[in-house]
């Protein structure tokens, strides 16, 4: 090879080798250009759609607000004491209440007329509603008569109630039992009905009997409708309970309002308010915790 040929060849090398960082050069340099153009993806943490963490004693935040505005209004002169007792006025009373024994013997009086007429109330809707639910021709025999009663209110029959059965006992815990069971017998007789079809088949493919079939699929699926039931229920017994307890009654928490209001003691009558509002809200929670435990399998927004 000649010496001009040997010299063209090492310059060809020499200027490949030169180009070749350049074009790794430039290819970076474009890479880096790209990374820079490119917007930055941020991590940002993904927020948890439903009501959140359970907040401890939740259900008393409501009651305690009340309380504190009522105290606050009381403490400013806003609300006149004889319209409205203040909070401290209202403890003291009670307390004089519990010291000669009143308030106990009243309370016991009336719980037991409210848990007669839930106990009653209940047992009747809850028959009605599976008898309903589970016959057609039953279902055209009570819903109807079940639904006008709906439309009437159980305090609108009292005074027929009187005629029937009298001033005493027997009328004040019939009208609560039927303000008790209509809720009852509403709420199970819907859980039977939207009972989901799939199960039903698959007791009929499993040969279930007509027992085993109430115990494992009809019960289980009623028992949600039940207890939201349940919770309308304890809330009208007491709310009956306050009516009839007024009418020609010689005992419980609504005669001692009764005859408080005969002699203008305002603060005996919040008393008796709060009392019935604390049983109201003891009983509410109550189911609430008995749905909570026996409905555990259920995935709800409510956790």
């Amino acid at each position: 090879m000649s010496t001009g040929a040997a010299e063209e060849v090492t310059l060809a090398k020499a200027g490949s080798t030169e180009r070749a960082p350049d074009a790794g050069s430039q290819s970076r340099t474009a890479g880096s250009v790209r990374t820079e153009d490119s917007p930055v993806r941020r991590l940002v943490p993904r927020r948890r759609l439903g009501l959140g963490r359970p907040v401890p004693y939740g259900w008393a935040l409501g009651p305690l607000l009340l309380l504190a505005v009522w105290a606050a209004g009381s403490a400013t002169g806003l609300i006149d004491a004889r319209n409205l007792s203040a909070p401290w006025t209202v403890v003291t009373t009670a307390g004089d209440l519990i010291e000669n024994g009143r308030l106990q013997s009243n309370l016991v009086t009336s719980a037991q007329r409210a848990a007669l007429g839930l106990l009653f109330g209940v047992a009747g809707g809850l028959l009605l509603a599976l008898v309903s639910g589970l016959s057609r021709i039953a279902e055209g025999l009570i819903d109807g008569p079940v639904q006008i009663k709906r439309a009437i209110p159980s305090l609108a029959l009292i005074p027929l109630l009187i005629l029937w059965f009298g001033i005493g006992e027997s009328m004040k815990v019939i009208t609560i039992a039927l303000g008790v069971f209509v809720p009852v017998y509403i709420h199970t007789h819907n859980g039977l009905r939207t009972i989901d079809n799939r199960y039903v088949e698959l007791a009929e493919t499993v040969r279930l009997s007509r027992t085993a079939f109430l115990r494992h699929v009809v019960l289980p699926g009623a028992l949600p409708g039940f207890l939201l039931g349940m919770r309308f229920a304890v809330t009208g017994a007491w709310l009956a309970l306050v009516v009839v307890e007024q009418v020609n009654a010689t005992s419980g928490i609504g005669y001692m309002m009764e005859l408080a209001r005969t002699y203008g003691q305002t603060d005996v009558i919040i008393v008796g308010l709060v009392v019935y509002g604390l049983l109201g809200l003891l009983s509410d929670a109550l189911v609430r915790l008995v749905e909570r435990r026996t409905l555990s399998w259920r995935r709800t927004l409510a956790g």
